[in-house]
């Protein structure tokens, strides 16, 4: 007698075999849901910009988070992307921007401090925010661009604030992941485009803060836009951190002379102390509406910013961009006069 399609069933899949038995896959819930947009908090800025532009390069839906929707429409207006005006100090504005959304990038941060907009309140305090209306929206994914050397207990204000974001990320109850670079470079960073102004700015001689002996391990915009995207494409790097840089430690001496080279150019660079060129420095902080360096920046081009471990090669798998000449000719295009005008703007 032929077996019922039942019994023929039980018979295949009897708990006393040895046999496997095909069940259906669960939804593994920690994956992202890829029909829900990423949001991506300074979708307009140096990292954000090549952020959204990696992420919608390979087929996420992105909404990026900017202040100035118009101006932010000449860097991104290219890519077919979702642009939203916010807020991180704002709730209303970041719920609004994470409602409906899979994950979150967090990339908005300020380097220098202005008039109303301190490291505590954007770094530190605008994360705070930022996590709560994750909460909110039930947005339980993020990564989270952290610095090299942040510590909520650093002596230096800058990567305190770094840090105390850091630390607020990570003891919460998302499924984050952080990444740490050391200085970033590409068109329109707040780095190497300020060395290459003050290039323009100083005819003959090129001061360097404390002989320019510090050792930093510049990377590409591009890797950072790089690992980003491979993060959220891999759940492995949840609750866990990357530490990203370029191939070698370089000094500020030898990221100068680079410097020089690709503006085809040259200077007369001379070591003069912090301490001297700190009044200096603080003068213009006052006297200035855009101030190239505050002396809180320049205490930070006096210590060391290298990555012990790169995980940029060795856990993500991208090959390091070098920080060399063909790859800063982008600074050619600075003059004296965009020079003076960044200075005032």
């Amino acid at each position: 007698m032929t077996p019922s399609a039942s019994e023929f069933f039980a018979n295949s899949f009897d708990a006393d075999d040895d046999e496997l038995v095909a069940v259906a896959e669960e939804p593994d819930p920690r994956t992202i849901d890829r029909t829900k947009p990423v949001v991506v908090t300074g979708a307009s800025g140096l990292v954000g910009t090549r952020t959204c532009a990696e992420l919608a390069a390979r087929g996420w839906r992105v909404r990026g988070v900017v202040r100035d929707a118009a101006r932010a429409a000449e860097k991104l207006g290219h890519l077919r992307i979702e642009i939203r005006s916010g807020d991180i100090r704002d709730p209303d504005s970041m719920r609004s921007a994470l409602r409906g959304a899979g994950a979150l990038v967090h990339l908005a941060a300020i380097a220098i401090e202005k008039k109303g907009e301190s490291y505590v309140e954007i770094n530190a305090r605008g994360t705070d925010m930022l996590l709560d209306a994750c909460r909110t929206e039930s947005v339980s994914r993020v990564v989270y661009m952290s610095q090299n050397g942040a510590d909520s207990s650093s002596p230096y204000p800058f990567l305190r604030s770094k840090g105390l974001a850091q630390d607020a990320v990570t003891t919460s109850e998302m499924r984050w992941t952080v990444l740490k670079p050391s200085v970033i470079f590409g068109p329109d960073d707040e780095f190497v485009n300020v060395l290459a102004r003050l290039v323009r700015l100083s005819p003959v001689v090129y001061p360097l803060p404390g002989g320019g002996t510090a050792r930093f391990q510049p990377v590409a915009v591009g890797d950072v836009a790089q690992a980003v995207a491979r993060c959220l494409d891999d759940d492995s790097t949840i609750r866990r951190t990357f530490s990203l840089g370029g191939p070698v430690p370089i000094t500020l001496r030898q990221m100068t002379e680079r410097i020089l080279v690709a503006m085809n150019t040259s200077r007369i660079l001379v070591g003069i102390p912090v301490a001297v060129l700190r009044p200096l420095i603080a003068v213009a902080q006052n006297l200035l509406p855009n101030p190239p360096v505050t002396t809180g920046l320049l205490d930070l081009l006096e210590i060391d910013n290298v990555i012990p471990d790169n995980d940029l090669d060795s856990e993500l798998g991208i090959d390091p961009v070098p920080f060399a000449p063909e790859e800063l000719l982008y600074l050619r295009k600075i003059t004296f006069g965009s020079a003076i005008r960044s200075l005032l703007h």
